[in-house]
């Protein structure tokens, strides 16, 4: 019988990461990664712990422990990039990652010997890669994705630049963030033990804030000044890298530095980019009629969405470049590649929303993917004054239309006056 308690203590564990808007769809690959990530008591552990920050105390209580042994416990995982661990006023405060963005990177981030990495490299791969439903849940399901991507300042004429807005920026990231790690590329490092990573720079996955203050702490990534991350980015631009960060304004956590073979959010745009599984920039590719047709552009573009066509119907004549613009990111690579300046960015007709914060994100994946009420009444660690006043505040900002469908999961009548009040 132990090893059915052993397998319902994985099967505990990813219900409990299944009630956060990005969780993990259960699957013997998901039970045979989390088996080497987490030991059966841990994992048992951490499916009784909320959703949102806790401290040592909460999970002492939760757990029947003294404090003492819950810190401790607590401390082993943020050591391993399992917690995220985080001073707040004086106190240690605790939240478990999302598999993605979160622990699943976190355990490539560095090279360790405590882990078969190669092996843990292949169950990652069919995973997410091999198989469809880890995918489609993190990048397709709802319209708020996890991440978007930045447009290249170096390719922006002196007239976008000035409408570029400051969370759009990658230099303004780095330069407001309070603490900056750089790790290993988790797709990369993920690609070298199957003998596929191609050649781009490995050591310059950014990670930035709260998120990075722990990987630094821990030593899952090394410290680095303001001037290095930026002496870093131009780095990304020179290898025609395209940036994927987190899909906030205020408060960004990672920005991956994306490459078309390697990146799984580049590989699941090519799959699935009419389902737009990405946010895009603000910015869309434009090719000009001086194009040669050279072809330059289309192994750089991260999404494969440019050809290269005739103008006449019977495929004779020069051929030009033509771009997707449904399935343009908007990143920019292009136009840094065309020898000609061929091509160039314009502004988007609509502008791409972006959330205000990781509460506002949260709160609009979770309505979106039908979790709401999990983020409320889970353990009831949100019925502070504060945490539900920032829960409610992120609701009640958002269209009528979402406000509705989020009361009606909460079932809330409470929520419902309030979200009719606010009905202009």
């Amino acid at each position: 019988m132990a090893h059915l308690t052993v397998r319902n203590s994985y099967h505990h564990l990813t219900e409990r990461l299944n009630r956060f808007p990005q969780g993990a769809p259960p699957s013997e690959m998901l039970t045979r990664i989390l088996s080497m990530l987490f030991s059966p008591q841990e994992a048992e552990l951490v499916s009784d712990l909320p959703l949102r920050p806790f401290t040592s105390a909460k999970a002492a209580k939760a757990w029947g422990k003294t404090e003492s042994e819950a810190q401790n416990i607590l401390q082993e995982l943020s050591s391993r990039g399992l917690l995220v661990d985080m001073e707040q006023k004086g106190r240690m405060h605790y939240v478990l990652p999302p598999p993605m963005a979160g622990f699943f990177e976190f355990s490539m981030m560095r090279v360790r010997a405590d882990l078969d990495q190669k092996l843990l490299a292949e169950l990652f791969e069919q995973y997410i890669t091999v198989e469809d439903d880890f995918i489609k849940a993190l990048f397709v399901d709802g319209e708020t994705q996890m991440g978007r991507v930045l447009v290249s300042e170096d390719v922006l004429g002196s007239e976008n630049a000035l409408h570029v807005l400051d969370y759009e920026r990658a230099t303004h990231i780095i330069e407001s963030a309070t603490d900056i790690g750089i790790g290993l590329c988790y797709c990369r490092h993920k690609r070298a033990h199957q003998g596929r990573a191609c050649n781009a720079e490995m050591d310059i996955c950014m990670t930035f804030n709260t998120v990075a203050s722990s990987l630094i702490r821990h030593g899952h990534v090394r410290r680095v000044e303001t001037s290095e991350c930026k002496e870093l980015l131009h780095k990304v631009w020179e290898q025609n890298l395209a940036q994927f960060a987190e899909n906030v304004q205020n408060g960004v956590s990672f920005i991956c530095n994306c490459c078309p073979c390697c990146c799984e959010a580049m590989i699941a745009h090519q799959r699935f980019g009419h389902q737009h599984p990405i946010h895009t920039s603000n910015y869309i590719a434009v090719v000009a009629d001086k194009c040669s047709g050279c072809g330059r552009c289309l192994p750089a573009c991260p999404a494969h969405v440019i050809s290269l066509e005739t103008a006449d119907a019977d495929g004779v004549g020069r051929r030009q470049a033509v771009i997707d613009e449904e399935l343009c990111l908007g990143c920019g690579v292009c136009v840094r590649v065309c020898r000609l300046q061929a091509l160039h960015m314009k502004p988007r007709p609509k502008r791409v929303i972006t959330p205000v914060n990781s509460v506002h994100k949260t709160v609009k994946m979770a309505i979106e993917r039908g979790t709401l009420e999990h983020l409320v009444f889970d353990n009831q660690v949100l019925w502070s004054h504060r945490a539900l006043a920032a829960l409610l505040g992120a609701v009640l900002r958002m269209p009528p239309v979402k406000r509705s469908l989020a009361s009606s999961q909460l079932s809330s009548r409470y929520l419902e006056q309030l979200c009719r009040k606010f009905d202009f």
